[in-house]
């Protein structure tokens, strides 16, 4: 394709085509995915628009190309198609200056914390990416609380979140919070074991708020931190002062609720907290490593207030979702990962998405810094001490036995031909777990449970996925064997 011919498309037509866009789709789809756009070439009536990564080329594409075509049509009848390329010197320029920032954040001490890569997932892959966007550091990002607020990471943004099937229904309820004028749901509560993206949401949903509407006032902030401003201002009798910070909020969110569990005091405060903010009308965001039904030495009070909004869990990453996870880090790093590689860290390293994360640009520094290829013989010798600590033993054996002790059944119910639901119902979340928590193969599976047939054990995964969407109680046995299984 030839140099742009500015005679035939100029830059105020592409401006206009942008203003009509950002009515249609809305301030944060057009941050998203339109602004990132650059014209490269026109050419016999083609418009060829560059972006940073391959991942933006496709999702844009896909959702975008057609109706930026139309509306530019509308503006010059001559522009009749419009195409997308990668501009991979770009790419590369910004996941170096990424990766020197986290070498640098690590290096000082500071919190390794990569960000987990996209937003709303591709079909059939579950993977799209927009390029990071940059959070505002001035004053009108923060609230006039902000001296009770945690500093929030400027990577952890919705545009940087690998959606899949574990944690596409938390994603899509912070979403809505975040981008909602009035309140959604009060509270929502996110919970879901270590490394798995609650933290990733929250701070996503406080730059949302913060960026969207500037005037509101968000505190995010630990639950420590709520427990510790609370016994300060006993301690130095001020808790008029207290009451008025955190009562005064449009938005609270309290991280890692689970610490308060025991103490009594600091829940009641919290009662009372969270009772005046919800009849005024504010938004409460809460997380939290287990469900409210879970949390040991909650009182029946506030336990029943912390379930009477939306709970949304996010489960333990699928093979599939740690690989996408590994191609949105390796794309925002710039840097070519063989397949193998990425394949070789999903399967070792499967309960911590910060890790997995950690490995690649790991592997990728040393690279950029010492020199040579990133092999998979590489990545078992550079990664030796991490990958130890993931090696997983875990048997099939062990998940039967596991399994059958949470249902109360026989182990040998696993391989009996009974089909009654009491017993076919367990065994369908053994073969289920085997599959997510184990190498082995489904005829492997089929042949551990009774001699079955493969179909049997895929027909067994797909099954428990359908319930744990629809039966809470279900999913959180599934997610509590889980847990016990992969500790």
């Amino acid at each position: 394709m030839k140099s742009l011919d500015v005679a035939a498309v100029d830059q105020a037509e592409w401006d206009r085509v942008k203003t009509r866009l950002k009515q249609e789709f809305g301030e944060s789809a057009f941050k998203s995915w339109v602004t990132p756009i650059t014209v490269a070439a026109f050419h016999k009536g083609e418009v060829e628009l560059a972006v940073p990564t391959r991942f933006m080329r496709d999702w844009i594409t896909t959702h975008y190309a057609e109706r930026i075509r139309a509306l530019w049509s509308g503006e010059n009848p001559s522009v009749r198609k419009v195409t997308l390329k990668v501009e991979a010197a770009r790419a590369a320029a910004e996941g170096r200056e990424r990766l020197n920032a986290e070498v640098a954040a690590k290096e000082s001490g500071g919190r390794q914390a990569a960000p987990q890569g996209m937003p709303r997932a591709l079909a059939p892959a579950s993977r799209t990416m927009s390029s990071a966007r940059a959070i505002p550091t001035s004053a009108s990002s923060f609230s006039a609380n902000a001296d009770l607020s945690a500093p929030l990471d400027r990577r952890y943004v919705f545009e940087n979140f690998v959606v899949g099937k574990p944690n596409e229904f938390a994603y899509a309820a912070a979403k809505r919070v975040a981008e909602s004028d009035h309140v959604s749901f009060n509270p929502l509560f996110l919970y879901g074991g270590v490394g798995l993206g609650k933290t990733h949401l929250m701070h996503a949903i406080a730059h949302e708020i913060r960026n969207r509407t500037p005037d509101r006032k968000v505190v995010y902030l630990s639950a420590e931190k709520f427990m510790y401003s609370f016994v300060r201002a006993l301690r130095n009798q001020d808790m008029v002062s207290f009451k008025e910070q955190f009562r005064s909020v449009d938005v609270l969110m309290i991280d890692d609720v689970q610490f308060i569990s025991g103490k009594d005091s600091t829940q009641e405060e919290f009662f009372h907290t969270f009772n005046a903010l919800v009849d005024q009308g504010r938004q409460i965001v809460l997380s939290a490593d287990k469900s409210p039904s879970n949390l040991e030495e909650i009182g029946d009070r506030l336990r029943s207030r912390l379930s009477s909004g939306l709970v949304a869990d996010l489960h333990p990453t699928t093979f599939e979702l740690r690989l996408g996870i590994l191609d949105a880090k390796a794309e925002q790093l710039g840097v070519p990962v063989p397949l193998k590689v990425k394949e070789f860290l999903a399967h070792k390293i499967s309960s911590n998405v910060r890790e997995l994360e950690g490995a690649l640009t790991r592997l990728v520094a040393h690279a950029q810094l010492v020199g040579g290829a990133i092999t998979l013989e590489t990545a078992q010798d550079l990664l030796a001490d991490l990958l130890r600590a993931h090696d997983r033993r875990l048997t099939m054996e062990e998940i039967q036995k596991r399994v059958a002790e949470h249902f109360k059944i026989r182990v040998s119910d696993m391989s009996s031909a009974r089909r009654a639901r009491a017993v076919a119902r367990p065994r369908q979340v053994a073969m289920y777990l085997s599959k997510q928590l184990t190498s082995r193969s489904l005829p492997e599976i089929g042949r551990a449970f009774g001699g079955r047939d493969h179909t049997t054990v895929m027909h067994a995964v797909r099954k428990v996925e359908e319930l744990v969407k629809l039966d809470t109680a279900f999913a959180e046995d599934v997610e509590l064997l889980t847990r016990m299984l992969e500790s």
